[in-house]
């Protein structure tokens, strides 16, 4: 089955906003075994939207629409479907109800146009799944088939452009209808490995020898084999995917489970996780197994340390809080840094230790440097300074750490870099305790 995807929103294509619809749902669709050969975005023109799902239709079996689901006069994917589809629009009085109630739960009045959003084509059905107020649509249509000119069933997916929202939709209905009608019955799942440490290339190389074997077996129509693919993420980490498909759930779990033991004994201790774990939900969990605290001092971050860790829910149980020491003045007076260079691995040592003497914290860790655009005392931009501080200074067995290092990117990804690679430098030292 060939699955089209159509993002609507004239802001898509005046670059005001990213269209990561499309992206995810290309991957959920590879994912699930379906073949999907075009993305399109298009604006919000009604003629426009109603001729380029009419060419999805004339070279795909389905399309997904993403956007243009809202109450407003712009938001016209509902026309448009219902404009191919060749019928009227229809109120449903239950999705009336459950959008008035929605905004009643939330204790807001509801403009009416919101009522719009009960509207569907005639034949269509509602996605059971509604997190937001715009429900979801499944519109089945008959086209003739390009070759015999028979009539074929195809169907046409609404899902609003808020991502959560769409990715519920997509997860809870679109795509289990869409392995419904094309038959498959094997199953697809991945398993993503994180990792830090190496770039992507470097992975590909360390890996090569496995990527070999995988083809190899792949050509021999060995079953049970798995594909892995690399994806960069900034500071979510470097990514490895290990894919598989086998007729069951329990035997592709078990090709996943083999395939990353290969993979992790390769990559060793660059592998910091898997799937939903980022660096700093893996840190939270070695300080909460060694029963430490956390504090934090940044600089070029800017809080951004802090933040990240903050979105792990049960952070507060160790982590006490971040001292944004952006001034060098602030460095000095409050953290203790000696006067002088603020860009040095002796700077960040002191921070450290400020952290954890301010903060009255087990470990405290540290960044200062220059994210750019220009140089800062006379240190070129993307010169970063970390350090790690755990235990008493006077203990033994205390641990106090530094690097320099110089990273890439403009001044939001040098800035990003920095927050994985100093919570990368304390997860490897915590991995040694």
């Amino acid at each position: 089955m060939r699955v089209e995807v159509v993002a609507v929103g004239t802001e898509l294509l005046l670059g005001q906003i990213v269209d990561s619809n499309s992206s995810w749902i290309g991957e959920q669709l590879a994912l699930a075994g379906l073949d999907s050969y075009f993305q399109t975005k298009v604006g919000d023109n009604l003629g426009r939207i109603v001729d380029v799902i009419e060419l999805a239709l004339s070279r795909s079996d389905a399309v997904i629409c993403t956007g243009g689901l809202g109450p407003t006069q712009d938001d016209l994917t509902r026309e448009a479907i219902a404009a191919v589809m060749g019928v009227p629009l229809e109120e449903s009085e239950e999705a009336a109800e459950r959008i008035i109630a929605m905004f009643g739960g939330r204790g807001r009045r509801m403009p009416m146009n919101n009522l719009r959003q009960a509207m569907k084509p005639v034949g269509a059905e509602f996605i059971p799944q509604q997190p937001g107020t715009a429900p979801g649509l499944v519109c089945p249509v008959t086209r003739p088939d390009a070759t015999t000119g028979e009539p074929v069933e195809k169907v046409i997916y609404a899902v609003p452009g808020v991502p959560w929202e769409m990715q519920e939709m997509v997860s809870g209905t679109v795509l289990p209808d869409l392995q419904r009608r094309a038959g498959i019955t094997s199953v697809i799942a991945s398993r993503t490995l994180r990792t830090w440490g190496e770039s992507e290339s470097g992975l590909a190389e360390i890996l090569a020898d496995r990527l070999d074997e995988l083809d190899r077996l792949a050509e021999a129509g060995e079953e049970g084999t798995a594909t892995i693919a690399f994806l960069a993420s900034g500071m979510e980490g470097l990514k490895v995917r290990l894919t598989a498909k086998a007729p069951t759930e329990a035997l592709v779990a078990e090709v996943l489970r083999a395939e990353e033991a290969v993979v992790r004994g390769i990559l060793g201790e660059v592998v910091f996780g898997v799937d939903d774990d980022t660096m700093e939900s893996v840190v939270l969990d070695l300080l909460r197994e060694r029963s430490l605290t956390l504090g934090v001092a940044e600089s070029l971050t800017g809080g951004m340390v802090g933040s990240r860790i903050c979105d792990v829910a049960g952070a507060s149980d160790v982590f006490r809080g971040s001292i944004v020491s952006y001034a060098s003045d602030v460095k000095f007076d409050l953290l203790g840094v000696p006067e002088g260079p603020v860009v040095t691995e002796e700077a960040a040592r002191a921070m450290a230790l400020g952290a954890r003497r301010v903060l009255g914290t087990d470990v405290g860790i540290a960044a200062t440097g220059v994210a750019g655009p220009d140089e800062q005392e006379g240190r070129p931009a993307g010169t970063v300074c970390m350090a790690v501080a755990i235990g008493d200074p006077g203990d033994p067995d205390s641990v106090l750490d530094s690097i320099e290092v110089r990273l890439p990117g403009r001044r939001r990804q040098v800035r990003e870099f920095t927050v994985i690679s100093l919570l990368g430098l304390l997860r490897r030292h915590l991995v040694g305790i």
